[in-house]
């Protein structure tokens, strides 16, 4: 029998509160014991971590694995119907995992940097990693949005009070902005409980859809967009991030790079995508272009700046650009590798960020021209600074390559339009490199010019325990990443079947568990003809899909009815009065080698018939709907 606090439906709570109760521990200790802050501080940081690991040997990737594991659903806010609800999945498990990593390396990186009001410091930090852990964990919309806006608050006051020259400047604009994008998201909440009288978050994302009409899907889409969007964050809305990250002390910067921008891209996968895959689909060129633009935008700007921790602030607008690239390619691989990325620049902008703070530690500057030659005097610190540059720019065996390669490869599916949306990716590496190999140059090579870099000291122990387990992770995840792909197989499954389930048909190697494709047969004349001719009217330029991708598709299963409709969507009739009540995921696909996919490609192709009767041979899926089974 597992301990109370790590049993099923109580760990995430653990996890969740640990460093709260780090926090309050905190309050009682005496202002003037500086050191004792500092060990409490680092102390129930390393718990954090060390009470998640269960997680890892613990998640479920067994076929049969409810889509949220862990779950603990408790009344809250009876009078609004709000409840303590949490659970994981394996995109939210990634996060977790990787904000306790971040966090405990954070909070130990501030040990000799942070010597002023320790006492609040290690409060606001801990603070800060319970609101981040909230955001992944909750399943009840009021929750989410409570624990999304109690980060805002400690991050504002470690940039405010903390932070370099122009602290005050950088903390408010932060604030701001997050708070703008937090006010529209909050109305758009409000929006989906006046329609489904729920704020449950798994109550929406398994009913069968459509839930919501698509004029409401197009206005809930603009609603969580801006507030995700400041959040990645995307072109034009990145103004804040530079400052942000060049005021904020270097945990901060760490925390900020590695955690608090990937909460605007879980935002897009857990609800733009699944709960709203209509109006995902029409404004998905304008998301495409504005991602493209912030992969070229962030990487010119880089080469410009004169300031090290500038210039890898706006390396990480470029790098999310990426990340967002990847999302709306609308593929199982463009997500999948959205989803790594995001892990790998948490990994590699936060190791930079450690760098530049070991620097700054010894020298109170971060202007390139102040440096050089250090590879003479800092030999050790040389060789990790060039193995995190590397991961960062792409380099094969190291955990960036796996990342935008995946992404290109899953913009590159995209008919029509993906080979150019890569093309632009690929620039992107290009010039990423450039101004990576350019600081790297400048700082490290040559003769040491300023006799203040002479005698400046290698790393310590403190430092190796900080950037050795983030080199770690950069080889693990470039040489091995197949136990990431196996924990994201059914999320990224379960929104693609949602938002472009031809994408998944289309996949060589992915098949239904019983062995039998997952394409869709083309629509037929009669049932365009039942389409309503105000679906019709709606194009695939409309809809920003290729013809190709206009297949007719089962949602999901209830009691063993399906729910099928164009990939345009069913009429606002049939809209307007979908069910509001859980049903069962269809069966997901599963992947196999690309080899088994070639004979049945080409039966599919050019034989109808025999790929019927190849079907029947296999057999068909339990609890398929009747049509299709007719249909074989």
């Amino acid at each position: 029998m597992h301990f109370f606090f790590f049993a099923d439906n109580h760990i995430l709570s653990t996890i969740l509160f640990t460093p709260l109760l780090g926090a309050i521990i905190l309050l009682f200790i005496p202002r003037e014991r500086g050191d004792l802050h500092r060990w409490i501080g680092n102390i129930f940081g390393m718990l954090g971590l060390v009470v998640s690991l269960p997680l890892i040997w613990r998640f479920s990737l067994a076929p049969g694995a409810p889509r949220f594991q862990f779950v603990q659903n408790l009344e809250w806010i009876h009078s609004i119907g709000a409840r303590y609800s949490l659970g994981i999945d394996g995109l939210s498990f990634l996060m977790v995992m990787l904000t306790t990593v971040l966090g405990a390396i954070s909070i130990l990186s501030s040990w000799s940097a942070i010597r002023k009001r320790e006492k609040e410091y290690y409060i606001l930090f801990l603070l800060l990693q319970t609101g981040m852990l909230g955001v992944f964990m909750s399943l009840d919309f009021v929750l989410f949005y409570v624990f999304w806006e109690v980060m805002l608050v400690p991050m504002y006051f470690l940039i405010g009070v903390w932070g370099s020259e122009r602290r005050l400047y950088a903390a408010i604009k932060f604030f701001l902005y997050t708070l703008a994008g937090s006010v529209l998201m909050l109305l758009a909440i409000l929006a989906i409980y006046s329609t489904a009288h729920t704020f449950s978050i798994a109550a929406i994302l398994e009913a069968p859809h459509p839930v919501f009409s698509l004029r409401l899907e197009r206005w809930l889409f603009w609603g969580f967009f801006f507030a995700f969007a400041i959040k990645v964050p995307m072109f034009p809305f990145h103004t804040w991030l530079p400052d942000a990250h060049t005021e904020a002390p270097t945990a901060g910067s760490v925390i900020l790079a590695g955690v608090l921008l990937k909460m605007g891209a879980y935002g897009f996968l857990r609800f733009s995508l699944p709960m709203l895959p209509d109006a995902t689909r029409e404004f998905r060129g304008i998301m495409i272009v504005l991602s493209i633009i912030a992969i070229i935008y962030g990487a010119l700007v880089c080469m410009m700046q004169k300031d090290m921790k500038k210039l890898i602030a706006y390396s990480s607008v470029s790098h999310m650009g990426f990340v967002t690239l990847g999302i709306f390619a609308l593929t199982p691989l463009g997500l999948a590798g959205s989803i790594i990325q995001q892990i790998n620049h948490g990994v590699s902008t936060g190791a930079l960020f450690l760098i530049v703070g070991v620097l700054y530690e010894r020298r109170h500057t971060r202007l390139i021209s102040e440096f050089g030659g250090l590879s003479t005097p800092m030999p050790n610190f040389a060789a990790i600074y060039l193995i995190i540059t590397l991961s960062s720019l792409g380099m094969p065996l190291l955990n960036g390559f796996v990342g935008e390669f995946t992404i290109l490869r899953g913009a590159f599916d995209v008919p029509v339009y993906g080979w150019r949306w890569a093309a632009w990716g690929v620039i992107g590496v290009i010039l990423g490199a450039a101004y990576l190999l350019w600081l790297y140059q400048r700082v490290m090579f040559g003769n040491v010019t300023n006799e203040k870099n002479e005698k400046l000291l290698d790393l310590n122990w403190r430092e190796y325990a900080t950037l050795v387990p983030l080199v770690l992770l950069a080889f693990w995840v470039g040489i091995y990443p197949k136990p990431l792909f196996r924990v994201l197989e059914a999320p990224v499954q379960q929104v693609v079947q949602v938002v472009n389930p031809s994408a998944l048909a289309e996949m060589p190697g992915y098949m239904s568990p019983s062995g039998a494709s997952t394409r869709s047969p083309a629509a037929s004349p009669e049932a365009r003809a039942l389409t309503p001719a105000a679906d019709r009217e709606r194009s695939s330029e409309d809809r920003g899909l290729s013809a190709a991708s206009k297949q007719p598709r089962t949602r999901r299963f209830l009691g063993g009815r399906s729910f099928s409709s164009d990939i345009n969507g069913p009429s606002s009739s049939s809209r307007t009065s979908a069910p509001r009540q859980v049903a069962a995921t269809a069966a997901c696909v599963i992947p196999n080698p690309a080899a088994r996919f070639s004979r049945m490609a080409v039966r599919d192709l050019l034989s109808p018939s025999a790929n019927a009767s190849a079907d029947s041979s296999r057999g068909s899926t339990p609890n398929a709907p009747a049509e299709l089974k007719a249909r074989r």
